[in-house]
């Protein structure tokens, strides 16, 4: 289940800026990875994350940013 966190502003009335934190499981379902593996690479450091409390956890936009970098490097490397 994905938890959704609120981040208020600095009280001038900008507004609130929604995050979602996500499980290791999330993350395995969301990249459509074996959840070992995600694991693994989280463990290896190639995967960004934070370790809260001894459990994995991971924030969707950062995810979305290091996917689209990794997506990126493959298609220059290969072109």
């Amino acid at each position: 289940m994905e938890q959704e966190w609120e981040m208020k502003g600095n009280g001038n009335g900008s507004g609130a800026k929604r995050q979602q934190i996500m499980t290791l499981r999330e993350v395995a379902g969301y990249l459509g990875l074996h959840v070992m593996t995600v694991y693994k690479l989280t463990r290896e450091g190639r995967v960004p994350a934070a370790k809260i409390g001894g459990q994995w956890r991971f924030k969707r936009d950062v995810l979305d940013q290091w996917l689209e970098a990794q997506m990126r490097r493959r298609s220059v490397t290969k072109g």
